[in-house]
């Protein structure tokens, strides 16, 4: 029995484009909210990236719900079908992913070609081949939907084994709906404009400066070296991974770049760690207190961290701390060191010269 082919039904999609724009843009919102939420502490920005996506599967899910519930109110239509041609395209499990080009051919409505892709078992591979019949069944209204029957009834396995099916001319239908890249490029788009909109509606919250507690602007300076802090009352630098104050240079550039930034004024102390300088600045309106944070003994100060960390019986140091104080008068340095046998300090004069050590 030979059955006639005719002209293949065709489907069109452009809904699915519209989805993937959407989808782009709330992935790219989503990350991009997330992440920049994470990264400046910002709670809303970060409820911002979990609420999105949960919101679009809920949306999504609730919109899709009736047609999902049409489409398995529809009973699939058997058919007999003549394969093209089969690829196997991957996979190194029992399963095999193929792809199959079927000429279709149901008793009752026209005939088409199709290409779908379906796994098949390794063992099982050697009977499907090239001119075979199969039996297949498919939505009526969604032919690109087609499945092969692995285990189809007696009356249509003796129809497949007996039965001729006619190549259908033409293209196969292919259940991917967006042809060419465009699909692609429309997700990119959607997840590019999302990222913008984000980085435009909190641009204040990602890129914005905040202010000290009297009101006054913070500037702050980063590098990729360092990165430095100057409010009313304080001024902070900090190192990079793998940079030390006491590095040739390092703690006098600090320095002169906080009291630069804090108009030459006075500072009450300055607290020197392995990354870290931290200076208080005298009030603008107090005349005589402070002393010059450009004044500290330089090149001193990493002997001076030194001889703490060596000859106040602290084990194996973990930690130091270098404190400047001028309150009282005269400049006083007080090196503070910390590890497994206790704590050390060690004090100096403004030239650096020790005046005692003492342990704990």
């Amino acid at each position: 029995m030979t059955i006639t082919a005719g002209a293949p039904p065709t489907h069109n999609k452009p809904a699915d484009l519209a989805l993937g724009f959407l989808t782009g843009g709330v992935i790219g919102t989503s990350l991009t909210a997330f992440i920049g939420g994470c990264v400046v502490e910002k709670v809303p920005l970060i409820v911002t990236g979990l609420v999105v996506p949960a919101a679009f599967g809920l949306v999504f899910f609730l919109a899709t719900l009736p047609r999902r519930a049409r489409e398995a109110a529809v009973v699939p239509r058997v058919a007999l079908a003549m394969i093209e041609s089969l690829e196997a395209v991957g996979g190194e499990a029992s399963d095999v992913p193929v792809r199959f080009e079927l000429s279709v051919a149901p008793d009752d409505a026209p005939a088409f070609r199709v290409e779908i892709r379906q796994d098949i078992n390794l063992v099982e591979l050697p009977d499907y081949r090239p001119r075979g019949v199969v039996v297949v069944e498919y939505p009526p209204d969604r032919p690109w939907k087609t499945r092969i029957v692995k285990r189809p009834t007696p009356q249509w396995e003796e129809r497949a084994a007996a039965d001729r099916v006619d190549s259908v001319p033409g293209p196969a239908m292919k259940s991917e709906t967006a042809e060419g890249c465009s699909g692609g490029l429309l997700t990119l788009l959607g997840l590019l404009l999302g990222s913008a909109a984000v980085l435009l509606l909190f641009r204040a919250d990602l890129f914005g400066s905040d202010g000290s507690a009297s009101g006054a602007p913070r500037p702050s300076v980063s590098t990729s070296s360092s990165t430095s802090t100057v409010t009313s009352a304080t001024g902070t630098v900090t190192l990079g991974p793998g940079q030390s104050m006491l590095d040739e240079g390092e703690l006098r550039a600090a320095v002169e770049s906080l009291t630069r930034s804090a108009n030459r004024r006075q500072a009450l102390t300055v607290v020197v760690q392995d990354r870290l300088l931290t200076v208080v600045f005298a009030s603008s309106g107090v005349k005589g207190a402070g002393f010059d944070a450009r004044s500290l003994p330089y090149d001193r100060v990493p002997d001076l961290v030194k001889e703490a960390r060596t000859t106040l019986g602290v084990g194996s140091p973990r930690s130091w701390q270098l404190t400047a104080d001028g309150v009282t008068g005269s400049l006083t340095l007080r090196v503070v060191v910390t590890g497994g046998g206790g704590t050390g300090t060690l004090e100096a004069d403004g030239q650096g010269n020790v005046l005692r050590r003492s342990g704990s």
